[in-house]
């Protein structure tokens, strides 16, 4: 009954508006296609790290559509906070918004100032101002929420010419504890998560550069370059170039560092990479931007417990359940009721928007 109630929900206008929405999307990254050049794309990381009050992916759709953008905000944002009102004819600009489909934000150059108009921030007044940023638990909060995908990190002296590496653990009879939560007493819970994959930090590099390190060896596993252990989690791509697989973890660490403001060895990387190359590897922009995303919430704040187990992890609890007797059979009016259920839920799914 619930399953047909969820279906009665969506109505035309409704899937239509979903429809649309994917449609603009796909629209974008075709236009995306143009940062294959060197030139172009230093332009947009260099936009999407200044960038700093919306998400990576975000910046990234608000350069395809305006690569000359300061400041964005929805019209209500701009009328409630700046005074300010939005120019007849402008043309909004589409980014995604939490818990829903899209949000539709203006630029402050399709903004005038209304009759009451207040101070502008700061971006719009020294949009180019550098930022000198300050690592805090940051390093901490992304090591701790590593332990959920069953990432352990280790420090070890190493030498100067060796910052840290990652791959997949040999040893899968160890855990690691994941905080999960706090009881009545407000004493933490823990979770042991099997040891999938082990990342060694250089302990003789200062804090900045373990982060550093920390989010380029993240990037790694999150872009699939090792694999994975759930595709609802991230894909699996290995198989990838070598050049490839460095640009995008070096990408990933230079927009996080620079949108907090800290210095990055990627930065030269990349310049390096431009200057002498016409055109970028073949990399998945939009996977880059949102392991972009995904890392900054790592070093933010407490996530949650995967919801989907990994996928040996799944094949092992199958394994162990009984089967049934081969006498006991679903009648045909159950069968007929399971089909119909999966039919409804697949429905569901086809309407649901990744």
């Amino acid at each position: 009954m619930s399953d047909i109630k969820l279906l009665e929900d969506i109505s035309p206008a409704r899937r239509y508006e979903m429809e649309a929405t994917k449609r603009a999307l796909d629209e974008l990254f075709v236009q995306a296609r143009q940062y294959k050049s060197s030139k172009s794309y230093a332009e947009l990381i260099q936009f999407v790290s200044r960038f700093r009050f919306y998400s990576a992916y975000n910046a990234m759709l608000i350069h395809i559509q305006m690569p000359g953008a300061i400041f964005v905000a929805p019209a209500h944002r701009w009328f409630n906070e700046y005074g300010r009102i939005i120019r007849p004819g402008s043309r909004p600009l589409v980014i995604l918004q939490p818990m829903g489909p899209v949000m539709f934000v203006f630029d402050v150059a399709d903004t005038e100032a209304g009759e009451k108009p207040k101070p502008l921030p700061k971006e719009v007044v020294k949009p180019f101002e550098i930022r000198h940023g300050f690592l805090y638990n940051e390093l901490e909060q992304t090591i701790e929420n590593a332990k959920r995908d069953g990432i352990r990190i280790t420090k070890q002296k190493q030498g100067s010419q060796s910052a840290g590496s990652i791959q997949k653990s040999k040893n899968i009879n160890q855990s690691v504890s994941f905080r999960i939560g706090k009881d009545r007493n407000g004493d933490p819970i823990y979770k042991n998560i099997p040891v999938r994959y082990e990342l060694i930090i250089n302990d003789n590099l200062s804090r900045e550069a373990q982060y550093t390190t920390l989010i380029h060896e993240l990037g790694h596993l999150y872009c699939g370059h090792l694999g994975t252990i759930n595709n609802k989690w991230w894909p699996d791509r290995r198989g990838l170039s070598r050049i490839t697989e460095e640009f995008e973890a070096e990408s990933i660490s230079y927009l996080i560092c620079r949108r907090m403001g800290i210095n990055t060895p990627a930065d030269e990387y990349l310049s390096g990479y431009h200057e002498n190359n016409q055109e970028i590897p073949n990399i998945s922009l939009e996977l880059v931007m949102k392991v972009v995303g995904l890392i900054e919430q790592m070093g933010k704040h407490q996530l949650s417990l995967r919801k989907q187990k990994s996928e040996s992890e799944e094949q092992g609890q199958n394994r162990a359940k009984k089967q049934p007797p081969k006498d006991i059979r679903p009648s045909a009016e159950a069968q007929t009721t399971l089909n119909w259920r999966s039919a409804i839920k697949q429905s569901i799914n086809d309407f649901n928007l990744k």
